[in-house]
């Protein structure tokens, strides 16, 4: 998989993207709200996902850390539950560990969404926390960034 901008067709798809219960909370129903700090994951040239970055990747009430690079990501509905967790946010942070800055990575995770944590999990992310937000309960997970 790879990392790529984010051009106005996919901004488009991923607007007409429907997740089913309880992943609906992950519709994106304006895709004006993907143009700015959003990148398309794709696979032999097929959009798989997006992924986002720093203050677009910060949920309500989450405070930007120095050293900290935020990262959100989100994978198309179809492709939820067919394994492709681990390899689809890798993609999404070798692309952050070579094209970004920070010291750390930091997620932060809807606290029923068990697929998404054991992917982290996976990742070498740890819970470091809670935050309650307007948008729910997140669980906060960081690791180091790979050198």
């Amino acid at each position: 998989m790879e990392v790529r901008a984010l051009r106005a067709a996919d901004r488009r798809t991923i607007a007409e993207w429907r997740y089913p219960r309880p992943y609906a909370t992950y519709d994106v129903d304006d895709d004006t709200v993907l143009a700015r700090d959003h990148w398309a994951v794709t696979q032999d040239g097929g959009l798989v996902g997006y992924c986002c970055f720093g203050p677009a990747a910060r949920v309500p009430g989450a405070v930007a850390t120095p050293g900290t690079l935020d990262v959100g990501y989100g994978i198309a509905p179809e492709l939820m539950g067919r394994g492709l967790g681990v390899q689809f946010v890798g993609a999404v942070l070798v692309f952050a560990a070579t094209e970004l800055g920070g010291r750390r990575l930091r997620l932060h995770i809807l606290e029923w969404n068990g697929r998404s944590r054991a992917v982290a999990e996976r990742l070498g992310f740890e819970r470091e926390g809670v935050l309650e937000s307007d948008e729910g309960r997140f669980v906060v997970m960081t690791r180091a960034r790979p050198l």
